[in-house]
């Protein structure tokens, strides 16, 4: 039975839940996006559907050939150093503002996020996705927390083509465990409002992360 939600929120939502699909290559680089079998699984129509298709390739996570169709797009990691160059300056931004700015609401969220993981210590989960997971749930906090739209937006664009190369790189070499440990220091940096401190901390977490990423690429 389809979704009977309006066309704008059934767009979003397949969106969403294609989007993280494309970005921890559940659906793996250069395989075809079948409409039908996606509009059964996500139970949506094709208008919503071919909207939130729209938006992924505007992202850069699928590309659509006349004739052809829809496909997942090749994880090109000769772009890790632009990738990095964009975020080793933004990211510190968004984690200074967030300090500067938490509201009541991205409060509770980012309060909530940092009791689950200092709960369930992901550096050390046997399945390398969950520590990705974790740090994308993170950013993508961070990003809406920080009041900005325009970085948000920016900053999810850029994650996401991170990840991919790091879900890539995570086949060959696990995820550091300090590398998502250094999260609740972050988050309890942006909760104290020590904007300074969440931006430095940001700052070389990004940075080692490229570091990482060219051991193992």
């Amino acid at each position: 039975m389809k979704n009977t939600g309006s066309s704008a929120s059934l767009a979003t939502r397949a969106f969403e839940l294609l989007q993280d699909r494309l970005i921890f290559l559940d659906i793996a680089p250069g395989d075809p996006l079948n409409e039908t079998q996606l509009g059964l699984e996500l139970e949506v129509g094709r208008t919503p559907l071919r909207e939130a298709l729209k938006r992924l390739e505007s992202e850069r996570l699928v590309t659509t050939f006349p004739r052809r169709g829809t496909f997942a797009t090749s994880v090109d990691i000769t772009v890790l150093s632009e990738v990095s160059e964009v975020r080793e300056v933004l990211e510190p931004l968004a984690a200074r503002l967030a300090a500067q700015r938490l509201d009541h609401r991205s409060r509770g969220e980012l309060e909530n996020l940092k009791g689950q993981l200092d709960a369930a210590s992901p550096g050390d989960s046997s399945d390398p996705q969950d520590a990705l997971r974790w740090d994308s749930t993170i950013h993508r906090a961070l990003y809406h927390a920080a009041g900005n739209a325009h970085l948000e937006a920016t900053l999810v664009r850029y994650g996401n083509l991170a990840t991919r190369i790091w879900c890539l790189a995570a086949t060959r070499n696990p995820t550091p465990t300090e590398h998502i440990a250094v999260h609740s220091q972050l988050l309890d940096a942006v909760l104290s409002g020590r904007g300074e401190d969440a931006a430095e901390i940001m700052r070389e977490h990004v940075g080692e992360f490229e570091q990482h990423m060219r051991k193992v690429l």
